[in-house]
């Protein structure tokens, strides 16, 4: 794992715009790489490409970048892990190659260069964003993997374009227009992310995952756009495929021949990734996939597994206990660290920094710190992100799939249902709480809000389903126009299209980018096993019935984990990775709040509704509502301006400085 940078300029490009800027690129990132730096440049094509090094496998100064091959013709500058990479040598050895070092880095230029670009893309599993410079042909080739675990993000500029790990990269290179994409900040008070290909600054897009983008000299017009380049990013994988042919196949096994597939499978996914010349070890949250992937470490490791969790004094959302339990059962060298209100407050202020957009998934905060938490004793952590995307295991996940004969009626029922459901909402379902002996989960329905958003979730009937699923608030507080990518055709049922969004726009646009800013941010590689390509291709083939069963998601997973920890350890109301932020900031946080939240900080870039802020922000306070999702995007926004109106005034003395250095 490791941070990349470049820069391929065109002869009529900015004159201040020198390839040398790598150097200041790389300082930026150097977080991602702390044990070394490494750059080439070709000055008369107008290409730089720059490595910041975490050394993971062949620490020896053999697997250092920029590579080349052996004949000088491909230069590489490479972020990731390629898991299968010994069995793809030894096919390259069989064929004649010959290597100078043990790393993964040179069995993809070897590959590429054996099979081509896009078919050794497809031999590839494994995580990674890479700049390939082909010397001969004089073309840059930029290339992600299938899920989009690892960024790559690509600024146009005047007859160039500059490519980097972390936009914080970008923002070193003189001439780059920090211009904010106000409809990226509607979409990102929409969703708590700026997603799909957006950036949050204009002229900047990511690489989609699956994808890779070839550019040669004539490419880089002036005037071309981002909009130009993403449009010429080009599939070797493609999700709606994988999707589509599985739900077109889908296995005919018995149930119990599933599960034993499923275990040989994530037996072999996990294995792979605990290969490393570095300590390794894993988060466990005591949740299913966390637990499973856990499990499956410890049953093909001669010595204990080392395991990290996060502890929470707030009743309701900590899970160490049950971590602590599964990692006694499971004989894990484990650690936990307590997080209060108080430690959250040190580390808020370096969220918009690491995140460099702005990001409101409250759950960075205990990933950030659990990261920090495994960096003091490992270099690589296995997690266990990708278990409810591939087998069912959202909330929404197992309420469609109970409601999908009511969402999918014709709308006059649908209405009718709606009407009773809205009028039992409110003080009469409260009256009725608290006159009636109703058990619990009854009784806490009738009381809270869950009434309303059922009587929500059936408007529309399956035509913005998803998004009222997932959109943070009713309330929108913000100026801008949400510009909505695109979906693709997506697979039959109304549950596998649930599963679809989620896997093609809230795992690569949220729980991926979490994962990887908080991991290298303190320099550790994090592992997903259950995101490997064949474990989500074998989920697409799943019938729904052994994903989701009755009131319990995930049922496929739940059973292969039982073949290692008794159900007691694992069987319990789903949680998440969940922050108590809403009774933070009630208390601890208020005030940090409240000096983010005034009327003329609301107005300063008039892309909020400060009105209606303040509307939340009251009802909040007052415990007439929760809004803690919607107003922790709102101080998210808030802090990334401060973030980056300081980034910009540093930007500006740098720019200064480099023009002298070089009149």
């Amino acid at each position: 794992m490791c941070g990349i940078a470049g820069i391929f300029r065109a002869p009529a490009a900015a004159p201040d715009l020198h390839l040398d800027v790598i150097g200041p690129m790389l300082s930026a990132i150097a977080h991602r790489g702390p044990d070394g730096e490494g750059t080439w440049i070709d000055r008369e094509a107008g290409i730089a490409l720059g490595h910041r090094r975490l050394a993971i496998v062949d620490l020896s100064e053999g697997g250092r970048q920029p590579m080349h091959s052996e004949d000088g013709q491909l230069v590489v500058t490479f972020n990731g892990e390629i898991y299968n990479f010994p069995e793809l040598r030894r096919e390259l050895e069989a064929a004649g190659h010959r290597f100078r070092s043990s790393s993964d880095t040179e069995v993809l230029i070897r590959a590429v260069q054996a099979w081509g670009l896009q078919p050794a893309l497809r031999r590839f599993c494994g995580m990674f964003a890479f700049a390939l410079w082909d010397r001969r042909a004089r073309v840059l080739h930029l290339a992600r993997d299938r899920m989009g675990k690892k960024p790559l993000h690509v600024a146009c500029l005047p007859g160039a374009v500059a490519f980097a790990s972390e936009i914080k990269a970008l923002r070193a290179v003189p001439g780059f227009a920090a211009r904010i994409d106000r409809e990226a900040v509607a979409g990102f008070l929409a969703r708590g992310v700026v997603g799909g290909h957006a950036c949050i600054y204009e002229q900047v897009f990511k690489l989609p995952p699956g994808s890779s983008l070839s550019l040669d000299v004539r490419g880089l017009v002036c005037g071309a756009d981002a909009a130009t380049f993403s449009a010429s990013c080009r599939p070797w994988w493609s999700l709606a495929e994988a999707a589509e042919r599985g739900r077109a196949d889908l296995f005919a096994a018995g149930d119990d021949e599933l599960v034993l597939a499923l275990d040989g499978l994530l037996r072999t996914v996990v294995g792979e990734r605990m290969v490393a010349d570095v300590p390794l070890g894993a988060f466990l949250s005591g949740g299913i996939d966390s637990t499973a992937v856990v499990a499956l470490m410890q049953a093909q490791s001669a010595r204990p597994v080392r395991t990290f969790t996060i502890a929470f004094d707030e009743n309701g959302y900590d899970e160490s206990a049950g971590a602590s339990r599964v990692a006694r059962h499971l004989g894990t060298d484990h650690t936990q660290f307590a997080l209060s209100p108080e430690e959250a407050m040190r580390t808020i202020p370096a969220l918009p920094r690491i995140w460099d957009e702005p990001f409101a998934d409250e759950s960075q905060i205990p990933t950030l710190l659990v990261s920090r938490l495994a960096r003091r004793d490992v270099t690589v952590a296995l997690t266990g992100d990708g278990g409810d995307e591939c087998f069912g295991g959202y909330h929404r996940h197992f309420v469609v799939s109970r409601l999908a004969g009511l969402i999918a009626a014709p709308a006059p029922l649908r209405s009718a249902a709606m009407a009773i459901v809205l009028g039992l909402s409110g003080r009469g379902s409260r009256r009725i709480a608290a006159a009636l002996p109703l058990p619990g989960r009854v009784r806490r329905m009738l009381e809270g809000d869950s009434l309303v958003r059922l009587g929500r979730l059936m408007e529309g009937g399956e035509d913005g389903l998803y998004e009222r699923l997932t959109r943070l608030s009713d309330m929108s507080p913000g100026r801008g126009q949400d510009r909505a990518e695109p979906v693709p055709a997506h697979p039959g049922d109304l549950l596998s299209r649930m599963i679809f969004r989620d896997m093609a726009g809230y795992l690569p646009d949220d729980i991926l980018v979490k994962l990887d800013r908080a991991t290298m941010a303190v320099g550790l590689e994090g592992r997903s096993p259950l995101l490997d390509h064949r474990v989500v291709e074998f989920a697409w083939r799943l019938p729904n019935r052994v994903k989701v069963r009755g009131r319990r998601g995930k049922w496929i997973l739940r059973e292969a984990l039982a073949r290692y920890v008794p159900r007691a350890l694992f069987e319990g109301p789903k949680r998440g990775f969940d922050v108590p932020v809403g009774a933070w900031l009630r208390g601890p946080l208020r005030h940090w709040a409240e000096d983010l939240l005034t009327p003329a900080m609301l107005a300063r870039h008039d892309l909020l509704d400060a009105a209606v802020v303040r509307r939340c922000w009251s009802g909040h306070i007052e415990g007439r509502g929760d809004h803690s999702r919607i107003l922790w995007a709102v101080l998210m926004l808030q802090a990334w301006f401060d973030e980056h109106a300081r980034e910009a005034a540093a930007v500006s003395v740098s720019d200064l400085e480099t023009a002298q250095q070089w009149s």
